[in-house]
Order: structure tokens, then C-alpha cells, then sequence
């Protein structure tokens, strides 16, 4: 039985990305036969990395069979994943997040967790010098999840290792690697095709806070004044969201890349007590800006208090 690598739902291009790497490694190195496949649709900056080095789109599934063997990366958050995850056959796990725990495995297997900004960093490491023989495709993609989930190394997420490996990508496939982050940036930031829902859902994480549950929705752009102009409507589809979702609130986060903070949407005094308790902030009307605020893993999430 093929082995299926996957990220977690709501695929960003470090989840489209690292499971084409992994699936290629595991397939042409390894010997073990492996399907990149996703946990629905890539965002627009993720496509973009498909079109522009010819990958195909991974099938996208709803669900794993039980004893199917999977490899997860970039998550370890059963909440990220299938409903069904621990029926499945998990027999390795790669990833740059905490370690959350409620994952159960058959029996024992490889984990790498480091305490880098990209999962494509980490698997950079472990191929080594089989990385002679990975396709420029490939190689692509392996570059743009390190551009992506740095943010061409303005997160405070990034380590000198991402910068290190993502020059070497850059040198090896002769991109420009500054004006091709620019390029992603701006496919990221064309959110004019999307639903205030789907804008809610497409980057974003449950957590929960004292027993309030959260959905931690970031948009990254480049043009923020595209998704802050929508701010009515977003607000009123929050709740929506929150609802259908099972959530207590939706916790909404603009990061504007280039000026480096994110614009905070406050909707009700629930979330305007979550803004001034988690980040000190002093809020007077329907949103808040946030200077320096750029990574939802580092500054957002482990600040956040009811």
C-alpha cells in the first residue's frame, strides 16, 4: 500500500510544498512507494508555487483508510488532521511546531520536530546529499516553503539555518530569490476570488484559551487595504464562521509583510478584551494594529488571553 504524506487542512505552501519533497525522497532515494496527496485546496500562494515549477496539484483527500500508512509533516495537531488519524498507519512525523500530543502510533516511529521556521528546512537536512539528485521542480518548491513561512526572513520564526538553505536553493536554481518572494507575496495577497468564509479558513489554526475555543485566522499581503476594505463584512462573517466551526470566536490578523505588523479585526468587546489583555494593546474602534506582530506560531498564539 502507497504511503500518503500530507500537511495539515487549509494547505499553506509549506503543506502543499514539503509533502511533494518528502513523497520524492521516500519514492527515488528510499525506495518506498509515496503520494504527496493535501488536505484541501492549496491557497493562492501555494498554486502559484505549482504553476511556476510545474508540479502537479496532489490529489486532495477527505480522509485516511485505517492501517494506512501516512507520514505527517508540518503539523503534529491531530486537530489539523483527519478525524480518523489514529486508525491510520503514522510512521513518521516531520515538523517545526510544538509538540501538542494526542497523536497514537502502531508502533515505533521517526520523528524530527526542530525548532526551525519551515519543514522544508528540516527535510533539506535529512536528504543531505541526495539532494544532487532532486528535480529543479523540486527544488522550487522546496525553496518557496522556506520564502513562504519566513517571510523572505522577516519572522521573528526564522534561524540562520532557513536563511542559510534557502540562499543555497536560490544559488543552485538561479532565481532571484528576492524579486521571486515578491512574486509569491503577490499571488498571496490576490484574495479577490475568495468568500469572506474561505478568507477565514485559509490560514488558520483552533486553539483554545481557558476553555474558549478560537479559530486564529492570519491573512498575510502585501496589500492589506484589499482585505481591510472587506472588514464589515468579514466581521459579520466571523460569526458565522465561529458558529459552523464550533468555535467561541474567530480571532482575525492582516500581516502586512512589508511594513511588518498586522492589523487586528475587533468585533465585539469579547475580542476587543483579547486584543488589549494579549498584546497590550489600547483599542478604540473596529480594529487595532499591531507593530512588529508577524508570526501567528511565535508572537500570536502564545500570547493570546481571555
Amino acid at each position: 500500500m502507497s504511503t500518503l504524506v500530507f500537511g495539515h487542512k487549509s494547505p499553506d505552501t509549506d503543506s502543499t510544498g514539503s509533502p511533494i519533497i518528502w513523497a520524492w525522497y521516500l519514492n527515488e532515494i528510499k525506495g518506498v512507494e509515496a503520494e504527496p496527496v493535501l488536505l484541501g485546496e492549496p491557497n493562492t500562494e501555494a498554486a502559484f508555487v505549482l504553476n511556476k515549477w510545474d508540479l502537479p496539484k496532489p490529489r486532495i483527500i477527505d480522509g485516511v483508510d485505517a492501517d494506512q500508512p501516512v507520514v505527517i509533516v508540518d503539523t503534529n495537531n491531530p486537530a489539523e488532521l483527519p478525524d480518523a488519524i489514529n486508525d491510520a498507519d503514522i510512521t513518521a512525523i516531520i515538523d517545526h511546531h510544538k509538540l501538542v500530543g494526542g497523536l497514537e502510533t502502531k508502533g515505533p516511529i521517526d520523528i524530527r520536530i526542530e525548532p526551525v521556521a519551515c519543514t522544508a528546512t528540516i527535510m533539506w537536512k535529512m536528504i543531505g546529499k541526495d539532494m544532487a539528485q532532486m528535480p529543479t521542480g523540486v527544488k522550487g518548491a522546496m525553496l518557496s516553503c522556506i520564502l513562504s513561512d519566513t517571510l523572505e526572513f522577516r519572522s521573528p520564526t526564522t534561524t540562520q539555518e532557513d536563511k542559510a538553505i534557502a540562499w543555497d536553493l536560490s544559488k543552485d536554481l538561479g532565481v532571484d530569490m528576492s524579486a521571486y518572494a515578491s512574486e509569491m507575496f503577490e499571488a498571496k495577497s490576490d484574495v479577490s476570488a475568495f468568500s469572506d468564509a474561505e478568507l477565514l479558513r485559509m490560514d488558520s489554526k483552533e486553539y483554545a484559551v481557558d476553555g474558549t475555543q478560537f479559530r486564529v485566522s492570519v491573512l498575510e499581503t502585501t496589500a492589506p487595504k484589499l482585505v481591510l476594505d472587506r472588514k464589515d463584512s468579514l466581521m459579520s462573517s466571523m460569526v458565522d464562521v465561529a458558529k459552523e466551526d464550533g468555535a467561541d470566536e474567530v480571532l482575525l490578523f492582516v500581516v502586512d509583510i512589508l511594513n511588518e505588523e498586522a492589523t487586528m479585526l475587533i468585533p465585539n468587546d469579547r475580542v476587543k478584551g483579547v486584543a488589549e489583555k494579549s498584546f497590550d494593546a489600547t483599542v478604540s474602534g473596529d480594529t487595532v494594529v499591531l507593530p512588529g506582530v508577524m508570526s501567528r506560531k511565535k508572537q500570536i498564539i502564545p500570547n493570546l488571553k481571555v
